[in-house]
């Protein structure tokens, strides 16, 4: 039966750990809704006043939001509605649209809200195509890489990035009307009218039906050039392109992307459902190959901001650390107990974890960076209740009670502070099961998979250990396994027995006998601890800085600023990186690493900064010219010696003054120490808020530190 259940636990785990869904992330709902509206060409005041109160007003008194905060931008209106933990989001994303639909009051100008509950997308990877080519060949190329990547089997949703939308503009000019006698409506009418397919009925005969169809819908620029606006009786026919300038291009959007110096159009792949993270990203590096060997000449196709990579890493962290522990607790183990006791104590590693694993589906977890953070920590704690048993049972075997009942008896003996010893471990991690809100939803990964592990632990040391330990043959003597182990067993045995005997049993017989003097230095050394941490000495930080392997520098200008104006700035920006990217090349040999793999610049958007949650609103397609960004792909930490830290100072260094800008922005970690906390001034005067502001930070900025 412990032979059964053990094979079951194992069988399981390693079927579950084949099919489960491996992600970079968990996944989890953030509880929040966004309503976004367009007012093109407003600014930041006209869309306070016109869009965002008038949302606030309408939805401010719906049941299950527990925060609302808006963003007015230039062109761009965004309020967040932040939801109780404890409501339907589903209900209140419905009222929401409802109460935002009925709004009447808003300016003609604006375009139709957008309601959207917001989501964690599941990156994976990143796709740059770029070269010195024209942006329409450009997003041709794009075009096509994201369809070939959607037919691949197993890559679901791609989305191409950093590339204006395609767009027909149709320019009449008022001069042209008057010399023809038409108006602006009448030419949008027959545009209308014109532009379209209709069906047209059916005609039965006597071979079958045959169906009708008018086919005039304009897709390209020279065919909306020849719509006819007039057919006056003489035949001759007035077109659309004698009365307009038709422009077949792209929108007049701000956003523009470069990767290492060149045009891009960035593609941004993701994963859905079960897939994945590990095979799609196999699957896109295995098509950028490919797919560079059908680019034309001057193009290139380059695979980066592989998320994946961090998971890998994780794995084989985890892979790495269970073996080397069960190794190290094999080898201990060896030195003092038989071969055989040593690798049935140290089997209950892996059956622990695999049991785990067996059980993740059910409790709705996934292989990510939070479980497998989870699996380590465990890891150290998970065999100790197997090694109590085990050595038990050995003593029994010692004491002559061999066999079943040697082992019944000393696992019997331990049981009850094995199970409690295990219960109060549980208890350390459950509480982190009751934290709240989004963070609440990362952490509560962890105690889920430590308890479950520390669960099949106890079972495996309780039920399956005492059975195969049943089975060690216990000879009269010392342990022999082979002359040579004897006698390394013997001097471990020998060294330990002299520890004891001459340091730890005198220092405990001294401190039993100046018991007084034993109390007062462990309170001594309690309040020193207390008093080191309470002075500061030891700092607290509640996200420490991480070593990055992505170095940005954000950009934000004046509102109203042209988009030259910020792509100038970017490019100043964007020549500092590459020429830091050669400088740090040169100090390198030819077989390591280059520490400044890619560099990707944006403009009109910060992509880097969206996804870190450092900017609020904007979302997908939209842009604003007064915003760009610099990224740096960095080697990972364990392959170059230089730090992303000092490569961020570096770069704001060799960076020339910009003037005008409002906020130049250099992060070179995961959690950004220097955003622990986020002060907000509110009030109904924007000048009084604008020089309180100031004249905070000047005050904020005279403290050290």
């Amino acid at each position: 039966v412990a032979n059964l259940l053990m094979f079951f636990i194992a069988i399981a785990g390693v079927v579950t750990m084949m099919s489960i869904t491996k992600e970079v992330f968990p996944e989890f709902n953030i509880d929040m809704l966004t309503v976004t509206v367009r007012y093109l060409g407003a600014a930041p005041e006209e869309v306070e006043e016109g869009v965002c109160i008038k949302i606030e007003e309408a939805i401010q008194d719906l049941e299950g939001i527990k925060r609302l905060e808006s963003n007015a931008s230039e062109g761009l209106g965004t309020v967040i509605v932040e939801i109780e933990p404890d409501a339907d989001s589903r209900k209140l994303l419905n009222d929401v649209k409802a109460r935002v639909d009925a709004i009447e009051t808003f300016p003609v100008e604006t375009e139709k809200p957008v309601i959207s509950e917001l989501t964690n997308r599941r990156q994976v990877i990143d796709i740059a195509i770029h070269g010195h080519v024209d942006e329409g060949s450009l997003k041709a190329l794009g075009d096509r890489a994201r369809d070939e990547l959607t037919a691949i089997n197993g890559i679901s949703q791609v989305d191409l990035v950093s590339a204006r939308p395609y767009e027909i503009s149709i320019e009449v000019s008022e001069e042209s009307l008057r010399r023809h006698g038409l108006t602006f409506n009448f030419v949008a009418n027959a545009v209308r009218r014109s532009s379209l397919d209709m069906p047209g009925g059916s005609i039965r005969t006597a071979g079958g039906e045959i169906l009708l169809r008018t086919k005039g819908q304009a897709y390209r620029g020279y065919e909306f050039e020849r719509i006819v606006l007039v057919t006056r009786p003489d035949g001759t026919r007035l077109l659309l392109g004698d009365v307009a300038r038709v422009v077949d291009g792209f929108a007049e959007t701000d956003q523009s992307a470069r990767f290492a110096g060149e045009p891009a159009v960035g593609i941004r792949v993701y994963r859905v459902g079960d897939q994945s993270a590990l095979k799609i990203a196999e699957m896109v590096r295995e098509y950028v190959a490919s797919a560079q060997l059908r680019m034309p000449a001057g193009v290139t196709i380059t695979s980066w901001n592989d998320y994946s990579r961090i998971l890998r890493g994780r794995l084989d962290l985890m892979i790495r650390s269970a073996r080397n522990g069960y190794i190290l607790v094999f080898i201990i183990l060896a030195l003092f107990l038989k071969f055989r006791l040593a690798f049935w104590v140290s089997l209950g590693i892996p059956i622990s974890f695999l049991g785990a694993l067996w059980l993740m589906p059910t409790l709705g977890v996934t292989i990510n960076m939070i479980s497998l953070f989870a699996f380590i920590v465990v890891l150290g704690i998970v065999v100790d209740d197997a090694i109590i048993v085990g050595e038990n049972i050995y003593k029994k075997h010692e004491m002559g009670v061999t066999g079943l009942e040697g082992s019944v008896r000393g696992t019997l003996e331990v049981a009850t502070p094995v199970i409690f010893g295990v219960l109060t471990t549980i208890a350390a991690f459950s509480p982190l099961l009751l934290v709240a809100g989004t963070m609440g939803k990362i952490m509560k990964v962890i105690p889920v998979i430590v308890i479950a592990t520390l669960v099949f632990s106890l079972v495996e040391s309780l039920f399956i250990l005492p059975s195969h330990l049943s089975y060690v043959r216990h000879k009269t003597g010392k342990s022999r396994i082979g002359g040579w182990w004897s006698r390394v067993q013997g001097s471990v045995d020998n060294g330990l027995r002299w520890f004891v005997e001459r340091a730890y049993k005198p220092s405990l017989d001294l401190a039993l006998r100046f018991r007084y003097a034993t109390v007062a230095l462990a309170t001594a050394t309690l309040l020193i601890t207390m008093g080191v941490v309470g002075a500061g000495w030891i700092k607290f930080v509640f996200f420490p800085k991480v070593e990055s392997d992505f170095v940005s520098a954000a950009l934000e200008m004046p509102p109203g600023t042209s988009v030259e104006q910020t792509e100038e700035a970017i490019r100043a920006i964007e020549q500092s990186a590459l020429a830091l990217q050669a400088d740090l090349d040169g100090t390198i040999g030819d077989d390591q690493v280059r520490p400044v793999k890619n560099i990707f610049s944006a403009i009109g958007e910060q992509p880097l900064s969206t996804r870190r949650g450092h900017r609020m609103g904007g979302g997908p397609g939209f842009s604003t010219s007064n915003i760009g960004e610099v990224v740096m792909e960095l080697a990972p930490s364990e392959d170059r010696d230089f730090t992303s830290v000092g490569i961020s100072n570096r770069w704001r260094d060799s960076t020339p003054p910009i003037p005008d800008v409002v906020s130049l922005t250099y992060s070179a970690s995961i959690f950004s120490a220097g955003e622990p906390i986020n002060v907000q001034l509110t009030g109904l005067n924007i000048d009084n808020l604008q020089a309180a502001s100031e004249r905070l930070k000047g005050e904020l900025s005279q403290y050290a530190g």
